[in-house]
């Protein structure tokens, strides 16, 4: 990951400002945004245990399964309950910044090998080889930190590793690309946190938000592949995360 580390200079207090704004994407000044926290009381919280509580909810209350687009409003994420790496970090970005923390997004792509056993049969075909990815940058403690391990609800995690207890070396696939899959860097400590980080194979580099990385690069799919994807093919892809899930 020594390539991919985060820039440490200190941004400006205009660039901070804006890095807490509402965007389409990010829209906390939706209604059940802005009773989610209100109801949690984030804001009542020091900022270490705002950034934890929301990282949290994200990771394990909006358990990983896929939505029917990657550039859907956080808003529809939460009324899913469900997402993936892009999803749960629009959702993320969008509660933190209601929260008042700065984060920003960087964009990625990883081998389509990390999602085989989460995603099987002609869903793994269709999929391109190198999926769009993305993490989330907070400015907190006068550093930048890389949140990625929210992507796995920790029941879907604790699931993987029962299933594979015996495996020791570096793991790749079932949504996850890890160097120790029975301990990864996912909880929040004020250190970044990954795991899909090691399937990573190109670097978009950072946005203000996920609606500026979208209008540039776009979603996965498009077209009737798009459609047959959001209709028909996310439900086995989910119905599968779910039996998964349940094997613990």
């Amino acid at each position: 990951m020594d390539i991919l580390q985060a820039p440490t200079t200190p941004p400006s207090n205009e660039q901070l400002a804006s890095w807490r704004q509402p965007t389409p994407l990010l829209d906390y000044d939706h209604a059940t945004i802005q009773t989610l926290v209100q109801r949690q009381g984030w804001l009542l919280l020091s900022e270490y245990e705002r950034i934890g509580a929301v990282y949290n909810f994200v990771r394990d209350d909006i358990a990983f399964g896929y939505n029917a687009s990657d550039d859907l409003p956080a808003s529809q994420v939460l009324a899913d309950g469900i997402g993936q790496c892009n999803t749960k970090g629009t959702l993320l970005m969008a509660l933190l910044r209601a929260v008042g923390v700065a984060c920003r997004f960087h964009g990625f792509t990883i081998d389509k090998a990390l999602q085989k056993g989460a995603i099987t049969g002609v869903a793994y075909q269709l999929a391109p080889r190198s999926i769009i990815h993305s993490w989330v940058e907070i400015w907190s403690t006068g550093q930048w930190i890389r949140l990625e391990g929210f992507i796995l609800d920790r029941r879907y995690l604790q699931a993987l590793q029962s299933r594979f207890a015996g495996h020791q070396e570096p793991f790749c696939g079932y949504g996850a690309a890890t160097p120790n899959l029975q301990c990864p860097p996912v909880d929040w400590v004020g250190k970044d946190t990954f795991i899909q980080g090691d399937g990573i194979n190109h670097d978009f580099g950072l946005f203000d938000s996920p609606d500026d990385f979208y209008a540039q690069h776009g979603v996965n799919l498009s077209g009737v592949k798009r459609s047959l994807y959001a209709y028909v093919i996310r439900h086995a892809m989910n119905r599968n995360v779910a039996h998964i899930r349940e094997k613990l």
